[in-house]
């Protein structure tokens, strides 16, 4: 689809010009005409030279999201005209991105779209769940308090995935960092050694010695197999990614994993009671919630879990039994979830399940971390202290056979 710029008068008799979206120029030009444009130029947009780089520039930051949707829920609620406050939006945003966003949202309003209709045109930037949210808003002639429940989800859910990360760095930085320093002094640092142990005449080196020297030599000979294997894995890795299990298996690993896993097992139920509760909040059928739910979890156990859940409410069950069966969820949050069906309460309860996870995931957090810390430690002090230990052993047998 290309971008046209018009400039025309319209019925008030107001000359307006700006930009739409259309296949054709006829298109176009029947469009305006639609909106009492009287067309008296209209060119094809010219895009000019753009170098994109897929995940980089072509991304928008989830903090110009936020502003954005705090934006929009204030000039709404201040009584502004949805076409006017997309206008004042992006004529100011700096975000190139966003601003072509923005102005193309605008434009397909402008064209007879509902809001959620045009946001749905744009999903790099606008999820399902958003999407939905909007919806569900329009619907209920609550776009306002919705857009601005929006925004604080957005925040808190990021809030949690950002730590979730930061918590799984650390580990896998010290890891590489420790595997980086013991290639390198198997490579370089032990051979010396060897070398000049040789050199001097010893002939019988310590048995850790020979060990460490045996890996080292080992090491030398078999680097450019274990280069191939790592790059072999990584490109298994990624056909296995593209097929229909492989993705699944990977979460489902990462879900029941010893330490990690306990972080994202406690991060997927904050973002998935959090989700669900602004959902059904603004009115959205338990059905549909789900399903956005799942597609928006990132996470293909949690995914399927909600699937199969869907299924059994579309048959007549409620959600607790559906939930308890899949063996996903803690107890406690099944249990807080049927008090909600109970008592007609589920948005309450989910908030407050949401709330509560947040602070076992800082826990959860903070505990890997003390673990961790030492661990690491001990483990790469282990590995460098064996390996010095093995070099000055020599060094002090040799200086007793000079005495």
């Amino acid at each position: 689809m290309a971008t046209w710029t018009w400039e025309g008068p319209n019925d008030a008799g107001d000359y307006k010009r700006g930009d739409i979206d259309a296949d054709t120029k006829t298109v176009a030009t029947q469009k305006l005409q639609t909106m009492g444009i009287k067309v008296l130029k209209i060119k094809r947009k010219s895009s000019g030279f753009e170098l994109v780089i897929p995940g980089i520039t072509d991304t928008i930051p989830l903090k110009t999201m936020v502003i954005f949707t705090r934006q929009m829920a204030t000039m709404i609620d201040a009584g502004l005209p949805l076409m006017q406050a997309l206008d004042l939006i992006g004529n100011s945003e700096s975000n190139p991105n966003m601003k072509k966003t923005i102005m193309g949202v605008k434009a397909a309003v402008e064209g007879g779209s509902s809001f959620s209709e045009a946001l749905k045109r744009y999903p790099k930037a606008f999820e399902d769940l958003y999407v939905n949210l909007i919806s569900a808003g329009e619907m209920g002639g609550i776009l306002d308090t919705i857009m601005s429940r929006l925004a604080d989800y957005m925040e808190k859910s990021a809030q949690t995935k950002a730590k979730i990360k930061g918590a799984m760095k650390y580990p896998l930085t010290v890891f590489t960092v420790a595997m980086s320093i013991t290639a390198g002094l198997l490579w370089k640092v032990v051979p010396t050694f060897a070398a000049t142990f040789r050199s001097m005449g010893a002939k019988q080196l310590p048995a850790i010695t020979e060990f460490v020297v045996s890996i080292s030599n080992n090491f030398i000979s078999t680097a450019p197999f274990i280069m191939g294997g790592v790059v072999a894995l990584a490109f298994a890795y990624k056909g296995a990614m593209k097929t229909k299990r492989g993705p699944y298996v990977r979460d489902w690993l990462i879900f029941h994993s010893p330490v990690i896993g306990n972080v994202v097992r406690k991060g997927a139920v904050a973002r998935f009671t959090r989700t669900l509760g602004t959902l059904v909040t603004a009115g959205v059928p338990i059905l549909d919630a789900l399903a956005v739910v799942g597609k928006t979890s990132g996470n293909l156990v949690i995914e399927r879990a909600l699937d199969y859940t869907r299924t059994k409410i579309s048959e007549g069950k409620n959600m607790t039994g559906p939930l308890m069966e899949t063996q996903v969820f803690p107890t406690m949050v099944m249990q807080m979830i049927a008090v909600g069906e109970a008592t007609g309460a589920m948005d309450t309860m989910l908030t407050k399940i949401a709330e509560f996870y947040d602070g076992e995931v800082d826990e959860a957090i903070d505990g890997m971390t003390a673990m961790m810390e030492p661990l690491i430690m001990v483990v790469l002090g282990g590995i460098i202290g064996t390996v010095m230990m093995a070099m000055y052993m020599p060094i002090f047998t040799m200086g007793d056979h000079v005495k």
